[in-house]
């Protein structure tokens, strides 16, 4: 059968997601047959570059035979058991391992099934921890400005991107929103760490204000990614750690996105020396194989929950897959790989060649801004390069940089009018280099009136 075959049976009976399945029309959803490394096969033979990691989700590229080999074996013992009254040995080797790898002062790890999940966990914990503490008053969250933190109606509920909350605003809790410290609105000559630094005055606010109520702070660190590759610097994350010490107010890191070695460092906090008292993990946990999440708290956390069935403390939240052993076995896979490959530092050489590839962007007329956290980079696309004025958002020019970027073998997928590279960790030198030549022929159509 042909990519064509396959489409028609496609959207004869499915429904993707964050898609309107309108644009299906002109543009029919290329059917995959085989990954490997970071490149995908359609059934007529045509090869993609996966340029964003499958949803950022793939760090050792598809197919790859050491986790292949850990889900084969898996597969010939266990391959899922409850977690409640039952436990076994991948789930248990993970968690230990998770513990071991994460900034210190972590005790317990509490699985979940994917990243809205693992939010929700986090956010319920912490509320229901307050509560157990006597302490009841404190119900509300403090976000950040453009965040995202998945699409469960909690963590709808603390992001703020209107494309995906709006919607659905009269379903949700109501937090306090302060200024993001997105180093895009920076002064001019001003730093990365002055704006940041600068910015955190409005959530210093906020929490002089409203700590009785608030149960906690959750951010994304150093980089939003659904709201659009905006950065800022770890300053702002030990001023935070600091206030919420201060306040007596949970922090909560969603790493959802920008753990495992996505920022430069296992994971994000570490570039500001912190710990927060939970630490949201998920996409690329198994390396892109199978649905995994978890939350990481302390002791303290943990002990406010232990207490004799009778006095209803315990923590019931649950999922039919919790702490799954496939995917459990495919995340120890993982984590092998960054052992046995020193990947991180191999990361900060593919990250120098992806900032050497993408600095022409930089005297594009229509670019704003390139920006780069590791190995995330983000090219800001504008109408006006002097005034930044963005284009209509109805031109999709972003849209337009995708599907030229399809038909030269690049899997793109920008954030509205924003190209990004998120690759798998092992995408080699050229194959860098030849998406960022895809990606400016690209944008150069895109941008094309």
């Amino acid at each position: 059968m042909k990519n064509a075959d396959w489409s028609a049976r496609d959207l004869a009976v499915l429904w993707h997601p964050c898609t309107q399945m309108k644009d299906h029309e002109q543009l029919p959803p290329v059917p995959i047959r085989r990954g490997q490394g970071v490149w995908l096969e359609d059934f007529d033979g045509n090869r993609y570059l996966d340029a964003i990691s499958s949803w950022w989700v793939n760090l050792f590229g598809h197919g790859h035979p050491h986790i292949n080999a850990a889900l084969k074996d898996q597969l010939e013992n266990l391959e899922h058991v409850l977690l409640a009254g039952f436990t076994h040995a991948p789930a248990i080797e993970l968690a230990e391992r998770l513990i071991r790898l994460a900034p210190a002062g972590f005790s317990r790890c509490f699985y979940a099934d994917n990243g809205s999940s693992a939010v929700e966990v986090a956010l319920k914990m912490s509320f229901h921890y307050w509560r157990n503490a006597g302490k009841s008053a404190k119900t509300r969250f403090v976000t950040l400005t453009n965040s995202y933190h998945g699409e469960t109606l909690g963590a709808l509920a603390v992001g703020d991107v209107p494309l995906y909350k709006q919607t659905y605003e009269p379903l949700l809790m109501k937090p306090l929103t302060v200024t993001s410290p997105d180093c895009y609105y920076r002064e001019p000559g001003e730093s990365w760490a002055d704006h940041s630094r600068r910015k955190f005055a409005d959530m210093a606010s906020a929490l002089t204000e409203h700590a009785g109520s608030v149960c906690a702070v959750i951010v994304e660190p150093l980089v939003q990614c659904a709201g659009g590759m905006r950065m800022y610097d770890p300053v702002y994350l030990s001023l935070l750690r600091e206030a919420c010490d201060r306040h007596g107010v949970h922090l909560i890191a969603d790493e959802i996105a920008v753990g495992f070695g996505r920022t430069g460092t296992l994971f994000a906090c570490e570039k500001a020396g912190i710990r927060p008292d939970f630490l949201c993990l998920s996409k690329g946990l198994t390396g892109g194989y199978l649905p995994l999440a978890c939350v990481l708290t302390t002791a303290e956390v943990y002990a406010a929950f232990y207490d004799d069935y009778e006095k209803l403390r315990a923590f019931l939240h649950s999922h039919s897959y919790t702490g799954n052993a496939l995917a459990c076995r495919a995340a120890l896979a993982t984590l092998d790989l960054f052992e046995r490959d020193d990947t991180l530092a191999n990361n900060r050489s593919l990250a120098q060649v992806m900032a050497q590839a993408a600095r022409g962007f930089e005297d594009h007329p229509h670019v704003a801004e390139v920006r780069q956290t590791g190995m995330i980079l983000a090219i800001e696309l504008v109408r006006d390069k002097a005034t930044r004025e963005p284009f209509a958002w109805r031109e999709r020019r972003g849209f337009r940089a995708y599907r030229h970027a399809l038909k030269r073998g690049v899997l793109l997928r920008p954030l509205g009018d924003v190209v990004y590279f998120m690759p798998p960790y092992v995408i080699a030198p050229d194959e860098i280099r030849f998406l960022a030549d895809v990606a400016g022929e690209a944008i150069d159509m895109a941008t094309k009136d």
